[in-house]
């Protein structure tokens, strides 16, 4: 599903080059649940907007269900972020004044899609993240667990290839943060195909494989490394 090779990032900083990737070599099959993990300042949050699609890599390729993404012009990418890619943020992204349900249907507005049908996909994928009963509710009337619900939702709308989740519990106490993942592994069971960015171990201890970034390159793959030791 995911392949990259030799993928590179580098961002001008004044005088200065800062090498963010240095050469990253990754596949994801469909049906994983990856977990990058990685310090402050390794890249791995350069490498989640290469592979969501938000950035270009300065050099090397990224392949995406066959496509070679690392070519493709603006139009395309963003078509692929919204058709290809459901994102979970850690802020939510929500917008304010829109409810659950509008908040939910938003990128099928955006795909054209007839009004009756955004009608009952958002309410069954409300109904799939357990929000049918506050699809009415605006976000400032949810709790944490329940805004990231609804984001998880909206990601979940187009029928992704990848959920792409950023620290998606980064804003919540450890109670929902775990409910927020019990969501995200029964999600993978069903079927999706899930990449978490964290840098909290029991975090990415939810994931069926966690891939650590250290300086701009794959330091440890547990699933071609083994557990770390």
């Amino acid at each position: 599903m995911i392949r990259t090779s030799e993928l590179t990032r580098d961002y001008v900083l004044g005088s200065e080059v800062v090498h963010a990737l240095r050469g990253v070599d990754l596949v994801v099959n469909p049906n994983e649940f990856v977990a990058i993990m990685g310090p402050s300042g390794s890249g791995k949050s350069t490498l989640m907007n290469l592979i969501g699609c938000l950035d270009t890599p300065t050099s090397g390729e990224y392949l995406l269900n066959g496509r070679r993404v690392s070519d493709l012009g603006d139009a395309e990418l963003a078509r692929i972020r919204n058709k290809e890619i459901g994102f979970v943020f850690q802020t939510f992204n929500l917008l304010p004044r829109a409810t659950a349900f509008h908040n939910v249907e938003l990128p099928l507005i955006y795909a054209g899609v007839p009004a009756k049908e955004r009608r009952e996909r958002a309410l069954a994928t409300l109904e799939a993240t357990g929000l049918a009963d506050r699809k009415d509710h605006r976000p400032s009337e949810l709790s944490g667990g329940q805004r990231q619900r609804v984001a998880v939702a909206r990601a979940l709308i187009n029928h992704p290839s990848i959920l792409l989740a950023d620290e998606p519990t980064g804003n919540l106490d450890s109670k929902t943060g775990e409910e927020i993942m019990q969501l995200f592994e029964q999600l993978h069971r069903a079927g999706q195909t899930i990449i978490l960015i964290t840098h909290e171990h029991d975090i990415a201890a939810h994931a069926r494989r966690q891939i650590h970034i250290k300086d701009g390159l794959v330091d440890h793959d547990t699933a071609r490394d083994g557990p770390p030791r």
